[in-house]
């Protein structure tokens, strides 16, 4: 239970809608800075001489950071305040891709990713603290499913924009860096100037928590049964989403014999799709629907979908089609966890730290899932995926079974 009442805790008077919107667009910008080097990679390698491997390093930046440090920075969010840290880690994604676009070596480039890594982290762990402290209970389903729309939504319009890296009008991938650190600034200015921070009183008495005691709250939420198992459904999750749709262009590529052009649109429609999911699950929690439920119905159909899709001998189109599903029915989960985490820690503080723990599994899933999935792949080609994901939907499904206790006991409390 939090250490602080929550009945004390000031409550919104109306869902800020506006306040709702600035936070949503900059998840989207914040999004671009983690899918801009994969659309950017062919341009890089030929510019800084880059191979795979330091390439794959430039995208596993943000996991490895968010694996190590999201509950610190949920922390840091509990003591220094939820939009002020989104407003610090928009203006530290500015600076380093303002910073990476003048670069001309790996280890450069590298160290402006780690500080936009560090900033994405601070930005998307206060993002739930915001939202909860902005928005009334009842419409507090469809906020933070509009919310869990952001990194979904923001990788598609990474693929969709990185054509223009082949143009001049962005003078190739440095232009793009540029018009990345305008797009981060203009975030933060717009969140600074249309978010009210929290009241006086609930700052001072942030600021005069003693890291004592916040580590103390870090450590009792990173060991709650509830927050630990929405961790490890996520992190299945995350696993399974980003090891299908990371390989997912190679896939359309040699079964439907497309090139990359029409690949990436393609998966860019099936990363559309779980967008679509996002908010068909604030529309069902809002109605009443179970949140353990939708994350296991979530997970049994992923799992059955992505097991289809590669173990049967259906027709190209048909594989395709349970790939869209596997997004669509997917992304009933972010939304329904991102929320459950704001139910079960309602301290402003310990949001912030449930999240934290939240994008940990996450991140996990995001370092585990594409390297186990491209070995197996590697080992015994595309029918063997079908075991990974359908051992990780099984898992997950466990797990949200497990929260119906977690998510029945803060009911009662509530």
């Amino acid at each position: 239970m939090p250490l602080s009442s929550p009945a004390a805790l000031p409550q919104a008077e109306r869902t800020d809608w506006q306040a709702v919107a600035a936070v949503f667009g900059a998840g989207l910008i914040a999004a671009l800075q983690v899918g801009k080097t994969a659309i950017a990679l062919p341009a890089l390698r030929a510019d800084l001489g880059l191979d795979l491997r330091a390439g794959g390093w430039l995208m596993a930046v943000f996991g490895v950071l968010g694996l190590f440090a999201s509950v610190p920075a949920g922390a840091l969010v509990a003591r220094l305040g939820d939009r002020r840290l989104q407003v610090i880690g928009l203006a530290a994604m500015a600076l380093g891709s303002a910073l990476g676009s003048q670069v001309h070596s790996l280890s450069a480039l590298m160290a402006t990713r780690v500080l936009e890594g560090a900033g994405f982290l601070l930005f998307a762990v206060a993002g739930a603290s915001v939202l909860q402290r902005l928005s009334l209970a009842r419409d507090r389903a469809v906020v933070f499913a509009i919310w869990s729309c952001y990194m979904p939504a923001g990788m598609a319009l990474a693929l969709a924009t990185g054509a223009a890296l082949d143009g001049t009008a962005l003078a190739g991938w440095r232009g793009y860096w540029e018009l990345n650190a305008l797009l981060c600034t203009a975030a933060a200015l717009a969140l600074r100037l249309t978010v009210r921070a929290p009241s006086a009183q609930a700052a001072r008495a942030a600021a005069q928590r003693p890291w004592r005691q916040i580590a103390a709250e870090a450590l009792a939420v990173a060991g709650a049964r509830g927050p630990l198992l929405l961790a490890l459904a996520f992190a299945l999750y995350a696993l399974q989403f980003y090891a299908l749709l990371s390989f997912l262009p190679t896939l359309l590529m040699q079964r439907l014999q497309v090139d990359a052009a029409t690949a990436g649109t393609l998966s860019g429609l099936a990363i559309g799709a779980n967008v679509l999911g996002n908010l068909a699950a604030g529309a069902l929690l809002r109605r009443g629907a179970k949140r353990w439920r939708l994350i296991a119905i979530a997970s049994a159909v992923m799992g059955a979908a992505a097991a289809g899709a590669f173990a049967l001998p259906l027709p190209a189109l048909a594989a395709y089609a349970l790939c869209v599903l596997f997004a669509l029915a997917g992304g009933l989960l972010p939304a329904s966890a991102i929320g459950g985490a704001a139910e079960l820690e309602r301290d402003p503080g310990r949001i912030a730290i449930a999240v934290g723990l939240l994008m940990q599994g996450s991140y996990l899933g995001q370092v585990i899932g594409p390297s186990l999935f491209g070995s197996v792949v590697q080992a015994a080609g595309w029918p063997a995926a079908a075991w990974p994901v359908a051992l990780a939907a099984l898992g997950a499904v466990a797990a949200a079974v497990a929260l119906r206790s977690s998510f029945a006991a803060e009911a009662a409390r509530a």
